[in-house]
């Protein structure tokens, strides 16, 4: 059999993402902090496009609308200066100059340096740490095993690497490592570069209450068993009365595993509301937050440019005529992106009216397919829509995922939202005895006793959601 190459021409369709395209569903998934950064870079990158101030007006299309006020033409008016004869000086002259004093004291703060230029960067966990080394009475030797120690802790205030780590990587002998240690753990805050949780709350323990043996003991030896709050075990085992027990128990809770996280450099992340929902009279208004987003149009200058070809050469004219594309869809995109989150959320107030009235414990199950069907767009579209968008409602902040749930069957009646169920569970151990707590198997009959049948599995899923321990880690000390 031989081989040959032929060419062939050959008509295919295929559906080709224009960037264009690309762009615009970018935009439509990326959260409102997200969408800020990009405009701001774009309006870095592109000459043409611009920001309006916030006394401009800017239509879909990008262009400026100017509004100017009516202005009322006023007859002059003649000011004539007579002065008294019985005027008091003294008291002008007094006022005067409180007047003048407090003129210069508003002129001496105005001196002041910003607000922002008063800020300080918090001091981070190592810093705080390398401060201590340095101040403290150590060898230069003992000083560089410190430093090595020291830069290996986690953000917990953990010890990641091993005494023999160290050793390897300073020269020094693991007796010398294990000297250091000892003093870096008696540094603040108390319990950093433990190796171990025992280790953490040993340290801790030794710091703010050295005289007491009984939390010693229990740290040291039963850490698993106060896990399990099995204090009956305990006080038969180390034969202590149960106030003591309750004292000790209450001390050990007090301390902090994670010691190394108050000196955290992470900034906090604050979440920002896409939509608001106010209740006017007897309805639900959807405002779309516009706060910090610029506003942007196509540069008149620019757009002046080209209305003179003349007066560029052909490469200047194609680089403003790109520009001026991609300013115009970027314009296009973020009304359209603002437009389709709109409906979306006009779409879930109308599906999910009774939660708006009522709270989260009747939220109705809804899928992306129904508010697909009742805005007329494809599911595809609603997901990306609700991703990383948040919703400021009369109930509290909620992702616009939150809505969107799967039902659980009832007896008798309509399906119940899974979210309204991690509500009545929630409900339901929030009103439980603490020191003889719900299992899920008898939450789960419970439930049954409302209408809701559910299994256990589903139950201690739900549990695990919302980060509520199993029953036997629940149970409190009561005596």
């Amino acid at each position: 059999m031989a081989f040959e190459l032929k060419q062939q021409l050959k008509l295919t369709p295929q559906l080709v993402m224009t960037p264009q395209l690309q762009q615009a569903i970018k935009l439509l998934q990326i959260s409102r902090l997200e969408l800020i950064q990009t405009v701001q870079q774009e309006l870095e990158m592109n000459p043409v496009l611009e920001e309006v101030d916030s006394i401009e007006e800017v239509d879909e299309g990008g262009e400026e609308i100017e509004i100017s006020p009516k202005v009322e033409e006023f007859k002059e008016v003649e000011v004539t200066e007579q002065v008294k004869d019985d005027f008091d000086w003294e008291s002008f002259v007094e006022e005067y100059s409180s007047s003048s004093s407090l003129i210069r004291e508003r002129e001496e703060i105005e001196e002041f340096p910003s607000i922002e230029q008063r800020l300080t960067k918090p001091t981070s966990l190592r810093e705080h740490l390398l401060w201590q080394l340095d101040v403290s009475n150590i060898t230069n030797r003992e000083r560089e095993i410190g430093e090595e120690i020291i830069g290996n802790l986690n953000s917990d205030g953990y010890l990641e690497a091993t005494v023999e780590e160290i050793a390897k990587l300073t020269g020094a002998s693991v007796e010398e490592v294990e000297k250091v240690l000892r003093i870096v753990q008696l540094f603040d805050p108390p319990g950093i570069a433990a190796r171990d949780l025992r280790e953490c709350l040993l340290i801790q323990a030794h710091c703010l209450m050295p005289d007491n043996e009984l939390v010693e003991t229990i740290i040291k030896n039963h850490l698993n068993v106060l896990e399990t709050k099995n204090y009956q075990y305990l006080l038969n085992k180390l034969k202590c009365s149960p106030d003591e027990l309750k004292v000790a128990v209450e001390a050990i809770l007090s301390l902090d595993p994670r010691p190394g996280r108050a000196y955290s450099d992470e900034e906090p992340q604050y979440v920002s509301p896409d939509v608001f929902v106010v209740k006017v009279d007897d309805e639900f208004v959807v405002l779309l937050n516009d706060e910090g987003l610029p506003k942007l149009r196509v540069s008149p200058y620019y757009l002046e440019c080209l209305k003179h070809p003349e007066r560029l050469n052909q490469e200047a004219r194609d680089y403003i005529q790109n520009k001026l594309k991609s300013a115009n869809w970027l314009i296009k995109s973020i009304h359209q992106r603002q437009r389709t989150i709109y409906r979306v959320a006009e779409s879930i107030v109308r599906l999910q009216r009774e939660f708006f009235e009522k709270g989260p414990g009747y939220l109705k199950p809804m899928v992306l397919r129904d508010v697909a069907m009742d805005v007329g767009m494809h599911e595809s579209t609603i997901s990306r829509v609700t991703a990383n968008k948040y919703m400021q409602t009369p109930h509290g902040l909620f992702e616009m995922k939150y809505f969107f749930n799967s039902s659980i069957q009832r007896e008798a009646g309509e399906d119940v939202a899974s979210e309204t169920v991690k509500e009545k569970i929630r409900a339901i151990i929030k009103a439980e005895d603490p020191s003889n707590p719900y299992s899920d198997q008898e939450i789960v009959n419970i439930l049954k006793e409302e209408g809701i049948i559910i299994a256990r599995r589903t139950v201690a899923k739900y549990r695990e959601i919302m980060n509520i321990l199993p029953s036997h880690k629940r149970k409190k000390l009561l005596f």
